[in-house]
């Protein structure tokens, strides 16, 4: 018995087949080009999207067809990235936006001082807003027969042949037009945007037989859909209150389970965070809060690709190695901004403590425990949010696999960290939720009790975490406010 998870990346998708065991077989992958028509802007061409898909499907079903019954299919995806499509052809109307795209940051400006709105760019509310007005209405297309929905929503409609619009509360949570419960879409925030709620997804349980995957051999039931970061907190089996992942990849996420009670409101907090819908079931939401690190593994491929300093991103690890520690040298990783708790989008990337004795290695072991620290600074918010003490961290993700972050990440936590036995743990939690939909596993606790740590790293006996973390915020001092037009920008 196996579960077939289409897992949709910002630069690439893939499909896989998860046994019972919860192992990984007939992985397949195909890159997703994105485009930058303009500065700011970020696009990728859905119909490639679509054609790649069925492309990976296809060739995992083939290659599992001796040996493995498909009883599932579960869908994750990049969230807020939007697409447009045609109810009747099933194809796209115009290139989907991508999450990154920044073109309707005036739009969110507009929105919090004429409605009192507070939207960001990278949700999808806007995108939708956009894609309707310039695409639908500048066209004089019929609205009827538009579609829009996030990757989840339009993946499922290709599998299904045209027949199934629909999302799943993980992902509808972070568009910025449903309510409060993410059960349903708010016709007065649509109405002010001016979406069109009719072109919007039926939200479903993130577990639970929703349809047919037609367009695969078998037509096997669509069973799960959920938004990556949460699919990675499932796949990481923490789905009990406390529990708690941070997966590194371009940039970091801290995702914190924090049980069935619904926050009083979807907005960012105090310290940074946000509420979110971690899965529901049975009509029963389960919430998490999210942390947001703006650049993680972006700065290794700048010290890769721009400053030469190391061969490729598996190199920083040796190379940092090679010194015990970064001799007084520390980077604050802001490249694009700083996330949780600062939000600080003006903040810049910075270098303190260089002296004529300061090398390659210190330079290359400042980035990692840098984007470390910034891990901490995650943790540090999560608790302050949720008063819920986190005993350990698990990791996922590219850089999960570097031995200096992990155990710098443990030693400015103070908590052991656990490492994911696989990379990308999104493919898991959508087997997972998947699996219990069509009773492969009985209960969610059941599936997960199949993860187990590729490692578990502790704190070093011989660090100073006071002193450390204290020189760490005085440089995070030094790097905000660089560009204060920035800075003074508020989502």
């Amino acid at each position: 018995m196996s579960v077939l998870v289409v897992d949709i990346g910002t630069s690439s998708l893939r499909s896989a087949v998860v046994r019972l065991d919860g192992s990984i077989h007939f992985l397949n992958r195909e890159n997703l080009q994105t485009t930058n028509p303009a500065p700011g802007l970020v696009e990728f061409d859905a119909q490639h999207l679509a054609d790649a898909v069925l492309r990976v499907c296809n060739s995992s079903i083939q290659q599992a067809a001796k040996t493995d019954k498909i009883l599932a299919v579960g869908i994750t995806n990049q969230r807020a990235s939007t697409v447009i499509w045609s109810k009747s052809s099933g194809r796209p109307l115009a290139p989907a936006i991508g999450w990154q795209d920044l073109r309707t940051v005036g739009e969110c400006i507009v929105a919090a001082t004429e409605h009192g709105l507070k939207l960001a760019p990278n949700q999808t509310a806007t995108k939708a807003a956009w894609l309707l007005q310039n695409i639908v209405r500048a066209k004089t297309l019929d609205v009827a027969d538009a579609r829009i929905g996030t990757v989840d929503s339009f993946v499922a409609a290709v599998l299904s042949k045209n027949r199934l619009h629909v999302t799943d509360p993980s992902n509808a949570c972070v568009t910025g037009l449903c309510s409060l419960d993410a059960a349903s879409w708010s016709s007065r925030l649509c109405e002010l945007l001016l979406v069109d709620i009719e072109t919007l997804p039926q939200i479903v349980d993130s577990s639970g037989v929703i349809g047919e995957a037609s367009a695969l051999p078998g037509a096997p039931p669509i069973a799960a859909l959920i938004g990556d970061q949460q699919s990675s907190l499932v796949g990481q089996a923490c789905i009990s209150s406390g529990a708690t992942k941070i997966t590194f990849g371009t940039g970091a996420m801290l995702n914190v389970l924090t049980g069935d009670t619904a926050p009083t409101k979807i907005a960012r907090s105090s310290s940074g965070m946000f509420p979110l819908v971690a899965f529901r079931q049975a009509q029963k939401n389960n919430w998490a809060s999210e942390a947001i690190m703006l650049s993680a593994g972006t700065n290794i491929d700048w010290l890769r690709q721009d400053v030469g300093l190391i061969e490729s991103a598996e190199h920083s690890s040796l190379v940092a190695s090679q010194v015990a520690d970064s001799n007084g040298v520390v980077f604050v990783p802001a490249l694009f901004g700083l996330g949780t708790p600062h939000w600080d989008y003006g903040a810049r990337g910075t270098m303190l403590g260089l002296t004529r004795g300061s090398t390659r290695n210190h330079v290359v072991r400042a980035v990692l425990e840098g984007i470390a620290h910034r891990g901490a600074d995650l943790v540090d918010a999560a608790e302050i949010e949720t008063n819920l003490s986190i005993a350990s961290l698990r990791i996922d993700g590219g850089m999960s696999r570097n031995d200096v972050l992990v155990q710098t990440l443990a030693d400015a936590t103070g908590k052991q960290v656990e490492v994911s036995p696989v990379v990308e743990a999104t493919t898991l939690g959508a087997a997972f939720l998947a699996g219990v939909g069509v009773s492969m596993w009985s209960t969610l606790k059941e599936a997960t009790s199949t993860w187990k740590p590729r490692e578990t790293v502790f704190p070093s006996e011989n660090f100073d975490r006071a002193t450390s973390r204290a020189q760490w915020h005085e440089a995070v001092s030094r790097a905000r406010g660089w560009i204060p037009a920035l800075s003074s920008l508020d989502f």
